[in-house]
């Protein structure tokens, strides 16, 4: 099994778990060209495993020695190759790896503790580290990016796959949608507006913002907090980090409106491109004849599906105003995977409602008109859904499943070329492995025999 989930941090799980320990006895594991690996990187790894709840066994130091020289073959590669990586990738890459690492210890600021930096030192610190994480993922690519399968080859893949583990495909479902929001006019606005401007006000009048936040922040993520939060430069909206970043500590924005309504904010402290602020949120609410008014409309929509005077696809383009689906034909894309179907499983993260809704449906049928709240802005709106597909439980097999089938032979292919690769790259590299690994039982020729 390949330890890509688990190599995604190690470069600064590695230091965090081991940088303040001084009674560790280390050593070098094994040298690729310049490029050494300690045996702290290998327990580093276990740690992370263990953590994932990943299995553990007497095979494990070999598996993550042999994944970690085979990254530094890359890497070298990649050098080799002249490949180039651009600041804003390391910059996106440092962001994703701390915001794990953020999740695991419990927040930013226990992180600095923890470490005895600040992110924009723990940043600085590991840039040429992430930055050779992400040659050597380009050069993997480089590796593989010419590899495709033919129809005969999925299905001469698929021949030769045992058939226990053939993998069992459960139920897939497909939905479509037409949403109408309620529009929230300019009055509606102008309301919102001139309340926060109340409240900020009040603030240079000498009220806490903490408590202002409390009270009145319709932002679900700080509002408990009294508003605040602490992020690094390119985390939030452009328009928040220029409010920010034009603040003094202590100062108070003026009111700046965002995709999610309008918004003041104030300083706490900053860092160079880290910040602590305070923040409240106030959202535009469409008034109680907007609904009215949608939910008539709604209704329309569902008499003119139902009597079969319009059909599904030209209901869509009439009534949704749903950005997301009204050019896909009412299609909702599964956020988890990026395609058309849904098992249980995603179902249950990310809209629940609509099994409820469409359980006892058949294909091609519809739901009345409901209550719905969008999962990425929040808004609420009205919607119909028609059950698109339902397949049942079955065995995966080529007239069902030819995509799945299709992406697994693509990817035994890949590692094919990989391993091949690699072979290539040991016989003429510089390679040296600690005599307590020596008996590993590697998948490549690391060891001369």
């Amino acid at each position: 099994m390949r330890l890509k989930l688990i190599f995604s941090i190690i470069c600064l799980s590695t230091s965090v778990l081991f940088g303040q320990k001084e009674n560790v006895v280390d050593k070098i594991a094994a040298q690729i060209g310049d490029n050494v690996i300690l045996k702290s990187d290998i327990e580093a790894q276990k740690i992370q495993m263990v953590q994932a709840k990943m299995e553990v066994s007497s095979a494990t130091d070999c598996s993550i020695l042999e994944e970690l020289m085979y990254q530094n073959l890359l890497m070298n590669q990649a050098k080799l190759d002249s490949l180039v990586v651009s600041d804003a990738q390391v910059d996106g890459e440092m962001e994703n790896r701390l915001r794990m690492l953020e999740q695991q210890i419990g927040s930013r600021q226990k992180l600095e503790e923890f470490y005895g930096k600040s992110t924009s030192q723990i940043k600085e610190e590991f840039r040429e580290t992430i930055k050779d994480r992400l040659l050597a993922q380009d050069m993997e690519y480089k590796i593989t990016e010419g590899v495709t399968v033919t129809p005969k080859e999925v299905k001469e893949y698929f021949s030769t796959v045992v058939d226990d583990s053939i993998p069992f495909i459960n139920s897939k479902l497909s939905f479509q949608q037409i949403v109408f929001y309620p529009e929230v006019t300019e009055a509606d606005k102008k309301m919102t507006y001139d309340k926060l401007n109340d409240i900020r006000n009040g603030i240079l009048a000498g009220k806490s913002f903490e408590t202002q936040a409390r009270i009145h922040s319709m932002d679900p993520g700080s509002a408990s907090q009294g508003g605040k939060y602490k992020a690094t430069r390119g985390m939030m909206v452009p328009q928040f980090d220029a409010a920010v970043f034009s603040l003094n500590v202590g100062e108070v924005s003026p009111i700046f409106e965002t995709n999610y309504g309008y918004h003041i904010v104030t300083l706490l402290d900053r860092k160079g491109d880290d910040y602590t602020c305070r923040h409240i949120l106030l959202i535009p609410e469409y008034s109680n004849k907007a609904l009215e008014m949608a939910s008539l409309k709604m209704d329309s929509c569902y008499k003119e599906l139902s009597s079969k005077h319009i059909t599904w696809d030209e209901a869509v383009l009439k009534y949704s105003n749903d950005e997301l689906t009204k050019q896909n034909k009412g299609i909702i894309t599964n956020p988890i995977n990026g395609e058309q179907t849904w098992d249980m499983e995603d179902l249950n993260q990310v809209d629940q409602q609509i099994y409820v809704l469409t359980d006892a449906l058949e294909k091609g049928d519809i739901t009345t008109p409901n209550m719905y709240v969008d999962i990425y802005d929040h808004k609420q709106g009205i919607r119909i859904v028609r059950l698109m597909d339902r397949s049942a439980p079955h065995k995966a097999n080529l007239n069902d499943d030819f995509t799945l089938i299709k992406n697994a032979a693509e990817n035994d292919k890949k590692q094919k070329a990989i391993s091949k690769w690699t072979k290539s790259k040991i016989a003429n590299a510089y390679i040296r492995i600690d005599e307590e690994y020596l008996g590993c039982n590697f998948k490549n020729p690391w060891v001369v025999k």
